[in-house]
């Protein structure tokens, strides 16, 4: 396991989140913003446990405490570098070619 002194997301991953927020509004207004701040929090605690995760598609992927989603990183020099937030109900092949165009 590496020593991470600093995590960053591509701008990719805030259209991930504004999506999962979307849907999670058209499912229950509030509910949205409930999801923002778990998947905030869940990256974050990638400074602690960053490197501990399987590794799927090329990238660390963690999983979401709270929603079925799954956050995918890597690890460069002392950096997570956070590459998407997807949710893990889609097909597989669907999340795969959207690592694909990212790193």
């Amino acid at each position: 396991m590496k020593i991470v002194r600093d995590v960053v997301v591509l701008k990719e991953v805030a259209d991930d989140l504004n999506d999962g927020k979307a849907f999670y509004d058209g499912r229950e207004p509030g509910v949205g913003d409930y999801f923002w701040d778990s998947l905030l929090a869940d990256i974050g605690s990638l400074i602690l446990y960053a490197g501990i995760h399987p590794k799927q598609y090329g990238f660390f992927r963690m999983l979401a405490k709270r929603f079925p989603y799954a956050i995918y990183y890597d690890i460069l020099d002392d950096v997570a570098c956070v590459v998407a937030v997807l949710p893990m109900r889609r097909n597989p092949l669907w999340i795969r070619k959207k690592l694909s165009g990212r790193t």
